[in-house]
């Protein structure tokens, strides 16, 4: 079917009741986080995607693959709705949705065109690629490993004194992170580099979850190098990874500039593994490099 097969867009009355049942469900939800007494966050995490989502629901499109993203999008910006803050979560998956939804949609037109239903049998097939964890299937390696290396402008001894030191609370950088609205940690303490000393990362309470905290132990010491096991981990980012074991060092360069390295193993916690193991390695690349920077090491 080309294009000018498609049927002509009109707006109906279907167009305007899906438009009203959108608008009830956002009243609904913005009345409940307002007695909340989180106006700000209605306004930001329901009010606009209800706005948009109510928006697309009264524009037609004429051509498969734009009535496709537009319930997509719709979908989409519901379940951002639901989770509030937690939007994070559809926003890093909605990429992979829409790949998902406009390739199904391609192959049926395609097999459509081809005039033979009975290839529709491997539509199916499209799913296994999704199955990856779901109990149906096995994980592909969910061990994975980040590793951040930064040259700062201090003396290899000096360098030892602020790791020694402890992290201490800074503003986040790394644009990914903020753009996202990643949880990062809102309460540093801990200090030192003998064996047993902890560092402890707390987080803030939000949309995502109670907050919870995050407690490393030095367990392995040798000159210019520091293991650290996670002894406990209640933080809200638990659900999305677990942290493994975490390695810290540092070699003089020249006289004025040190190397520091952070390498971290975790495992992974969301599938498929060919697009969450990059999302995720990305993303506790950029976290790592926040560590780096609550070290005050620049």
């Amino acid at each position: 079917m080309t294009h000018d097969d498609e049927p002509p867009a009109e707006r109906t009355a279907a167009h305007w009741v899906l438009a009203g049942l959108i608008t009830l469900f956002g009243v609904v939800v913005f009345v409940g986080v307002v007695d909340q007494g989180r106006a700000d966050s209605a306004v930001l995490f329901v009010a606009l995607p209800v706005l948009l989502a109510a928006a697309l629901a009264l524009t037609p499109r004429q051509t498969a693959h734009g009535r496709v993203f537009a319930a997509t999008t719709m979908a989409l910006l519901l379940a951002a709705v639901m989770l509030h803050e937690g939007a994070v979560c559809v926003l890093l998956a909605a990429p992979l949705v829409y790949a998902v939804a406009h390739g199904t949609t391609a192959l049926i037109r395609a097999l459509q065109k081809a005039n033979r239903p009975y290839v529709f049998v491997a539509v199916p097939l499209l799913l296994l690629p999704g199955l990856e964890g779901s109990g149906i299937a096995g994980r592909i390696d969910p061990e994975q490993t980040v590793e951040v290396t930064r040259v700062v402008a201090l003396p290899v001894d000096r360098v030892g004194e602020h790791l020694a030191a402890g992290p201490h609370p800074t503003g986040v950088r790394s644009a990914p992170l903020r753009l996202l609205g990643v949880p990062t940690p809102g309460q540093v303490s801990g200090d030192g580099l003998s064996l047993g000393d902890r560092w402890m990362f707390g987080y803030h309470g939000s949309a995502h979850g109670p907050g919870g905290h995050l407690l490393a132990e030095v367990d392995d010491v040798a000159p210019g190098r520091v293991g650290f096991r996670f002894v406990e981990d209640s933080s809200i980012t638990a659900r999305w990874f677990t942290w493994r074991h975490a390695e810290l060092s540092w070699r003089a360069i020249d006289p004025g500039h040190t190397e520091v390295r952070v390498q971290v193993d975790y495992a992974r916690g969301l599938d498929p593994s060919w697009y969450f193991g990059p999302v995720q390695q990305v993303l506790l690349g950029a976290g790592v490099g926040h560590l780096l920077d609550m070290l005050a090491l620049e």
